[in-house]
């Protein structure tokens, strides 16, 4: 195939549904796909097997996994506009509103539906405010306990959205003692509880049987339905941006280019100043790797080689899933890379391709 392409490998992404199969199985809880950090419909044929629908950010996002996925579908928007609820209410089974001003400006509107309130606990894993939701001054959710209440006959779930790439089930524990703590007595009234996602209990290692015992003892405890919103955690590994090496040349170290851009195809790796992880990554010639866009930082980042790098070369850059096809744009007019599917028998399919005719309809 023509580089560059996204890989989705089904045999690397069923390693992480079978973990949210058994935490489903062992802890009582639902698992709803978080459309923001993936949604590539084309596996979710595989995905919905074992998850129970999904979670969106918009209604764009609550359509799609109404139309492609089904199962329950949760509709949340840090904000819905006046033109756009009924669209969201049509296609959801619960709506999660982040506002009490929300909740009252569209509450005839959603009579009919199950609602939510997103409720910030005002702690977080995240170590880097731009993605902190408990950052100062955030807009994102309600966090007194006092106003809560005052509405809580409206509402029947809470959704709080705490951990970032949370790997350290200590912590998850920790930070959940704070939620009960405070909320507790307004939980033990609900229905239903969201504890969001960036939980990452599909990781090498993580406590699974701990995280499920925590889950359920907490769910027994308030009489709720607790629900996860795995994102990164369904689709850990799953996939690589597969590129081609263009050209090579030396600055005082070794320097490639691909056919790619991080800025366009991984844009989240710049934005959290990450660099991206390459396999294999070991030998004596270190070469960093760069994109082909004019952004004098488009850099994926400088990698180890067993020989050195020449034009024709092909490089898998792995992650390419979570957070990054969502993302891909059309900076500079690099082409799109293409999806492309390995079936669990080994065989690859494409199964979709951008061309110019995409990147003209895109502007105007």
């Amino acid at each position: 195939m023509q580089t560059p392409y996204y890989l989705i490998d089904r045999s690397r992404l069923q390693a992480n549904l079978d973990k949210i199969a058994w935490l489903r199985q062992a802890s009582g809880a639902k698992a709803l796909l978080a459309l923001k950090c993936f949604a590539t419909w084309s596996v979710f044929d595989q995905m919905r097997d074992y998850m129970d629908g999904t979670t969106s950010s918009s209604l764009y996002e609550v359509k799609l996994g109404f139309e492609k996925f089904g199962g329950e579908t949760h509709a949340y928007s840090v904000a819905y506009a006046e033109n756009e609820i009924e669209d969201v209410l049509a296609n959801c089974d619960k709506i999660i509103f982040n506002s009490i001003g929300q909740l009252t400006r569209f509450e005839s509107q959603s009579a009919d539906k199950i609602r939510g309130l997103r409720v910030n606990p005002q702690v977080s894993t995240s170590d880097f405010d731009l993605a902190d939701p408990a950052r100062p001054f955030s807009r994102l959710g309600e966090h007194d306990p006092e106003k809560i209440e005052a509405v809580l006959d409206r509402v029947s779930g809470f959704m709080f959205h705490n951990n970032c790439e949370n790997e350290d089930f200590d912590r998850f524990d920790e930070m959940l003692g704070v939620i009960e703590a405070r909320f507790g007595h307004l939980i033990a009234r609900l229905d239903w509880v969201s504890l969001g996602g960036g939980i990452h209990f599909t990781g090498e290692n993580y406590p699974l049987e701990k995280l499920a015992e925590r889950l359920k003892g907490f769910a027994e405890k308030y009489g709720v339905q607790v629900y996860l919103e795995p994102g990164e955690a369904a689709i850990t590994g799953a996939a690589t941006l597969e590129v081609t090496v263009l050209d090579t040349l030396y600055n005082g170290k070794d320097l490639a280019i691909v056919d790619s851009s991080i800025e366009a195809h991984m844009l989240d790796l710049l934005i959290y100043r990450e660099p991206a992880k390459l396999s294999p990554d070991e030998g004596p010639h270190k070469v960093m790797i760069c994109g082909k866009s004019c952004l004098a930082g488009d850099i994926f980042g400088e990698f180890s080689f067993a020989e050195p790098l020449k034009p024709g070369d092909r490089l898998s850059i792995e992650n390419a899933a979570g957070y990054t096809m969502v993302k891909k744009n059309w900076f500079n007019g690099v082409k799109m890379p293409a999806i492309a599917i390995r079936e669990k028998d080994g065989t690859i399919r494409t199964v979709r391709e951008f061309g110019y005719a995409d990147y003209v309809s895109s502007l105007s």
